[in-house]
């Protein structure tokens, strides 16, 4: 590598509103999208009283975390006013936050929208703009002492497939990192707080996103836990021509491509499958020579 990485520190711990959560095991979170228009599961949940269900029999099939959220970040999505977020996410957040003792995450690029659902119960923040949308946001997370998801993605939700291009995927993402980590930090946040994203998906071709997924311990290396979100992405489709319904053999590939490569936290629409998937495995593998 060329670019000189900056040392965040080695472990697997989270720090979650001055709570630790090691994530040295697999650890799930459930996508629970309160939108009319995502790209896989669109306007199923929009229902609080719904939603509350689904997140319920995520947590049950073995979640530890639900990420709600309240604005559409498929590929051409227009964004949506903090209000109209907030009105989306906060009925479901405080019913979950009520009726459950399950962290929760807010999908969310505002730091209005974020206050508002630390203020009603969510414990993180996931933020696909990695904290460059609202210059509000690291000052929130150092404030809340929230968990925060700093993801990796090139331009907006509305345009970021209008042919991406970099010099070198892998070496742009990490200097991405090193650069958004020493923001967050310089503004007070906890090293401990972070969790990296990469972004599968979010302004990359298919070669870049294979390209990230298979170099995976490579972004390990910059001293703090991964995300991995590529469930029921357009790049399976891309590979075998499924549709976002059919992707489930594909997102299960790519679960256990990156817990070979060190990855412990997964972002995933179907996690009853994923956790059987990952528990089978493991089991496996601790009996292998």
């Amino acid at each position: 590598m060329t670019e000189d990485r900056i040392s965040l520190g080695i472990g697997q711990k989270w720090l979650i509103k001055g709570q630790e959560l090691h994530v040295d095991t697999p650890l799930i979170m459930g996508i629970l999208n309160v939108t009319p228009d995502s790209f896989s599961d669109g306007g199923k949940f929009v229902d609080p009283s719904t939603a509350l269900e689904k997140a319920l029999e995520m947590l049950s099939s073995g979640a530890t975390i639900i990420d709600v959220g309240g604005e559409s970040t498929r590929p051409g999505s227009k964004p949506v006013t903090a209000q109209e977020e907030i009105s989306r996410v906060i009925p479901i957040i405080e019913k979950l936050a009520s009726q459950s003792g399950a962290l929760i995450s807010i999908d969310t690029q505002k730091a209005a929208v974020a206050r508002a659902a630390l203020e009603a119960g969510a414990h993180i923040v996931n933020d696909v703009s990695g904290g460059r949308n609202d210059a509000a946001m690291f000052a929130l997370v150092q404030e809340s002492r929230a968990g925060f998801i700093l993801m990796h993605m090139l331009g907006t939700p509305e345009t970021m497939q209008h042919a991406p291009v970099y010099g070198k995927v892998l070496e742009d993402v990490i200097h991405f990192f090193n650069e958004s980590v020493h923001a967050a930090t310089n503004s007070g946040i906890d090293m401990d707080q972070i969790i990296l994203d990469p972004g599968i998906g979010f302004g990359k071709t298919l070669t870049d996103n294979l390209v990230l997924m298979g170099n995976l311990g490579v972004l390990k290396e910059l001293g703090r836990p991964l995300l991995l979100g590529a469930s029921r992405k357009s790049f399976i489709g891309m590979i075998d021509d499924s549709t976002p319904d059919q992707r489930l053999g594909g997102s299960l590939a790519a679960v256990i491509s990156a817990y070979q490569q060190g990855v412990r936290l997964f972002r995933v629409h179907d996690v009853a499958e994923t956790r059987q998937v990952l528990d089978i495995f493991t089991a496996i593998q601790k009996h292998s020579d």
